[in-house]
């Protein structure tokens, strides 16, 4: 077990996709890396040196565990962190549960990891299907479209995806039908095939989940074939600059997106991560990039907090933690460990040749959580 005293370096574990899915992940490596040399610069944690010691899942459970394990075991750890896709998220957080040592997820967005299968072990930064879902039904619910078809991986992230913005976009309208749905393997998508058949469920309006060289197949398939013209498209993740990029002069206008407009988010917090992270890699950042620069600030705070490296004192510290990241002050939420970062919602355009966002705005990660009372429905209670 973690000892109790801070030892002269404070290890901490990283896992994540890095061969799995290098589009986000090295951005999301580039952040973390950043934030460790601010972080040391700056004292460290209370006068000791921050450690990273870092594996790659290759987008496997089996291999996620695997590296737990010899961080916990081998290179005595005192906290893991990271994760991208959430099947493995959800791994990691089951092998905290059972090794009782704190988990901090950065990107695994199921929302199961805090709530149907939350433990009092694992918390996670990043705002979760929920939470996107609410920002996109609350637009979706806005346009006339009554006939909605949906396209999502099939794995945990995009089952949960749809399954969550198809509750709460009912809600606000009970009078959407929801005429078709495709389950592409993830990595593995038959665009072609995937757009003929949401084509032929003639939908209104399209909620679309996919992402990576999925979404770049999907998008082309779905122009050439004009599956988007005359329809709305609602899409997950599509404005973060690791997906929309790669799009180019294909990226479909106007779609309702959450993602990262880096290029005109002003605020002071923002500008300075910013200006530090072009200086020291040449390259702009990715919404990658800002989680994992706030995932380690984040660990770092916990581990201040504390003055301990010991499980309990990690847990009780997080709870209600406030911590400054480039998208302003975040909160972990005490009923459920989620923290209130939040996502940035608007609509896709083309500018000089690339996909960018336009008509963007902030939306508070606090205010697209259910309340205390509906979360002791979905979270098991300790």
């Amino acid at each position: 077990m973690p000892g109790q005293l801070l030892a002269a370096d404070i290890k901490i574990g990283e896992i994540n996709s890095y061969s799995g899915l290098p589009a986000f992940t090295e951005p999301y490596r580039k952040g973390w890396q950043l934030a460790v040399e601010e972080i040391n610069a700056k004292g460290g944690i209370n006068g000791n040196k921050l450690v990273v010691i870092s594996k790659d899942d290759a987008g496997k459970p089996a291999d996620a565990v695997t590296a737990a394990n010899e961080l916990v075991s081998k290179e005595g750890v005192v906290m893991l962190t990271g994760a991208f896709f959430s099947h493995i998220g959800l791994a990691i957080a089951d092998f905290a549960a059972q090794k009782k040592i704190y988990y901090l997820a950065g990107e695994p967005l199921t929302d199961a990891i805090v709530w149907s299968k939350g433990n009092p072990y694992t918390f996670r930064l990043r705002p979760s299907n929920y939470m996107q879902a609410a920002m996109l039904a609350e637009e979706a619910a806005k346009l006339p479209a009554k006939k909605w078809a949906t396209v999502a991986p099939n794995y945990e992230y995009g089952q949960s995806a749809v399954a969550v913005f198809k509750k709460l976009l009912s809600e606000k309208r009970p009078d959407i039908e929801w005429v078709g749905e495709q389950w592409p393997p993830q990595g593995k998508i038959d665009a072609g095939a995937v757009v003929e058949a949401l084509a032929a469920t003639k939908p209104e309006a399209i909620l679309n989940v996919t992402f990576g060289p999925d979404l770049v197949k999907f998008v082309r398939e779905g122009n050439t074939r004009g599956l988007f013209q005359g329809k709305t498209v609602v899409s997950f993740l599509t404005g973060e600059p690791e997906y929309i990029d790669p799009l180019k002069t294909e990226t479909p206008e106007g779609w309702l997106v959450t993602g990262y407009p880096w290029y005109g988010v002003e605020t002071p917090e923002h500008q300075a991560f910013l200006k530090a992270y072009q200086a020291k890699y040449n390259d702009y950042p990715r919404l990658g990039s800002v989680v994992g620069y706030a995932l380690m600030y984040s660990a770092a705070e916990v581990l201040k907090k504390a003055n301990s490296t010991e499980t309990d004192k990690l847990i009780a510290a997080t709870k209600g933690l406030e911590v400054g990241t480039p998208f302003g002050k975040v909160k972990f939420r005490d009923i459920d460990h989620q923290s209130t970062l939040g996502a940035f919602v608007g609509k896709t355009a083309v500018k000089d040749g690339k996909g960018i966002m336009v008509d963007y705005s902030y939306r508070d990660g606090a205010k697209y959580l259910p309340s205390d009372d509906e979360v002791k429905k979905l979270r098991p209670q300790n």
